[in-house]
């Protein structure tokens, strides 16, 4: 681990420019949002240690909703405290949400979106680049002993070929961590949380208070349940808008694992108990999804924008709009609310060592979880067709090689030897990678 402190805190004008960057250019799903984050905040900016960054993102991944926001709400939060973390998160949601509100209005008023998704088809090749890149400096710096090489290798295992549950790999993870401090046997990086703190003094607000405590929850509780308890109340709970409300406060909830975890849920929701959508047209929402920035839970706004331009009394822009709103409101809601009212205690567990153990196990099986991720998405933008098999307990992929893209790989492989050996300018590469995209789609 570098020992170099981090500079000071930035400026909040500065923050706010530099989470809008990451907003928009947060493609490639969790691992290659994560991946950009990492790149940004703690490579080149060094506005978060490594010890600090990976804190935050083992509890980012134990909380329902999509980590790689709550992760840029928690960063924001560290240095500029409730309004940073808010500007974070906004900022790191608003962009895919406009962009898949458009494209939504397109869908419904056009049909296809295929000329849109081939403008971003070299930008998603040069993505893969960036996910390994930020593999391999994380697993170099989590991954200073054998135990944490197996206990990442074990969870990609797990969760790639087991098809275990997300929390489940976690909270194992946990409990060997805090198994192997009990042993005598201290996880590589459970004592970094302590040598962080002693580089620089952490602000105020980081610090537990139970008044802050009890004020935020009551104030975010109310943000996210008044307008709620108005809409039953206003439009019955038979609309439209109060059911999609309803719907995804629920999925708020349990969203664990990130998205994929839960589209199978919402797609039967939403097509057969509610009529939003059409049984194929949730993919077409994933589609768009993959192809835009932010997290990949902003398929919901497709959801919420189709039931409200199908179902409601307002024009079916207006209604699609209104949709839109309302999902993207009550799923994104409640991660402001885990975060501040959390963050503060998950900021004070740094320093009780059996925790640090098992945060320590956990950062390493994150390892294996982001591996994961970095190869399911490398294999859907690589491959045209890609399947499963069974054998055993393992849920084995089956890829056909044939329908290989050369196109996305040469692109891919281009920026990797980029970023990783000649060390270019991230933003650059990605341009670049776009342009080779749009040219060959144009051809």
């Amino acid at each position: 681990m570098d020992a170099t402190p981090p500079r000071p805190t930035p400026s909040f004008g500065e923050a706010t420019r530099t989470f809008a960057k990451i907003g928009l250019l947060s493609f490639g799903g969790p691992a290659g949002q994560i991946a950009l984050m990492h790149k940004i905040l703690v490579d080149e900016k060094r506005w978060l240690d490594e010890p600090r960054f990976l804190h935050a993102l083992n509890y980012c991944m134990l909380l329902p909703g999509p980590e790689a926001m709550q992760l840029a709400t928690y960063s924001g939060w560290l240095m500029h405290g409730v309004r940073g973390g808010l500007v974070a998160g906004l900022l790191f949601v608003l962009p895919g949400a406009l962009v898949i509100t458009a494209l939504s209005a397109i869908y419904l008023t056009v049909g296809h979106v295929t000329l849109v998704q081939g403008l971003l088809f070299g930008l998603k090749a040069a993505v893969l680049a960036v996910v390994l890149e930020a593999l391999i400096k994380v697993s170099r710096r989590a991954l200073k002993n054998g135990s944490m090489v197996v206990l990442a290798i074990a969870a990609f295992v797990a969760i790639a070929f087991l098809k275990l549950p997300f929390p489940l790999i976690v909270l194992a993870a946990a409990a060997i961590g805090a198994l192997l401090h009990l042993a005598g046997i201290a996880p590589a990086g459970a004592r970094a949380a302590d040598q962080a703190d002693l580089a620089y003094a952490m602000p105020e607000w980081t610090k537990p208070s139970a008044r802050r405590f009890f004020t935020t929850l009551s104030i975010w509780l109310a943000v996210w349940f008044v307008p709620l308890a108005v809409m039953w109340l206003v439009l019955g709970p038979a609309h439209v808008f109060t059911a999609e409300a309803t719907f995804f406060s629920k999925m708020a909830a349990v969203t664990f694992g990130g998205a994929y975890a839960v589209l199978a849920y919402v797609a039967q929701q939403a097509v057969e108990v509610h009529g939003w959508l059409k049984p194929d047209e949730m993919l077409t929402g994933l589609g768009l999804a993959e192809t835009t920035p932010g997290p990949l839970i902003l398929v919901l706004v497709f959801v919420g924008f189709l039931g409200g331009a199908r179902l409601s009394a307002l024009a079916p822009l207006s209604g699609g709009i209104a949709g839109a709103a309302v999902t993207l409101w009550f799923t994104f809601v409640p991660c402001f609310l885990w975060i501040f009212v959390g963050a503060p205690y998950v900021e004070t567990v740094r320093n009780v060592r059996w925790l640090a153990s098992a945060l320590a196990a956990v950062t390493a099986a994150v390892v294996g979880i982001i591996a994961n991720l970095a190869v399911w998405f490398a294999l859907h933008v690589l491959f045209g067709t890609v399947g499963e098999t069974a054998w055993g307990p393992f849920v084995l992929p089956v890829l056909d090689f044939g329908s290989v893209d050369w196109v996305a790989a040469g692109i891919a492989a281009g920026a990797g030897l980029a970023l990783i050996r000649f060390k270019a300018n991230m933003i650059v590469v990605l341009a670049v990678s776009a342009l080779a995209g749009m040219a060959w789609q144009l051809a």
